[in-house]
């Protein structure tokens, strides 16, 4: 085993690094898309103009305060996607546009349609194609590539430490004993 010296650290970190470089950009522009997306998308900023409201369903009110709200969108829902299976409901009970999302799935299983309604009318709002997970934040994670590439992800996630600390070791390694103050750290 060759002995742990600045040269064998250099070495491997520079193998280790070359083909990182790759992934770690990969890493890099998902991520920051994910995050300029969810910092200017539509759900922010609904989530930010109504974090200091208060609804107006409380656990003490009658359940038709919020079972009514769902009746009118599966009614409105069956007028556009009759028998669909219901995969999920999120409701939106505060704020100045109350709202129910019905996400159906495909007879034959997966996703399929997301309908927003209106709260109080049961009026269809909007209707889009749905994934359980936006595509972008499955390709970040490299889900968008199936297993094979979740297991991808985790193995540059590991590369990325081996990374770190083969960097930190060389760091450690290349420092000057006897400086003070803020050359100890930064030489």
């Amino acid at each position: 085993m060759p002995a742990l010296t600045l040269a064998f650290w250099r070495k491997w970190h520079r193998w280790i690094g070359f083909p990182a470089v790759l992934f770690l950009l990969w890493a890099a522009t998902t991520g920051f898309l994910v995050a300029f997306t969810e910092f200017f998308g539509e759900e922010e900023a609904l989530r930010e103009a109504t974090r200091d409201m208060i609804s107006p369903v409380t656990l003490a009110s009658p359940a038709t305060a919020w079972s009514d709200p769902i009746a009118r969108a599966f009614t409105t829902a069956a007028t556009r996607a009759n028998g669909a299976p219901v995969d999920k409901i999120e409701m939106q009970l505060k704020g100045p546009k109350p709202t129910v999302t019905i996400f159906t799935g495909k007879p034959t299983g997966g996703e399929d349609r997301k309908f927003v309604f209106d709260g109080r009318t049961g009026a269809l709002l909007s209707e889009e194609a749905y994934a359980d997970k936006p595509f972008l934040y499955r390709l970040h994670s490299g889900e968008a590539f199936g297993d094979g590439g979740l297991v991808v992800a985790m193995l540059w996630g590991l590369t990325l430490i081996v990374l770190t600390l083969t960097g930190l070791i060389i760091y450690l390694k290349l420092r000057r004993p006897g400086l003070t103050g803020i050359r100890k750290v930064f030489w």
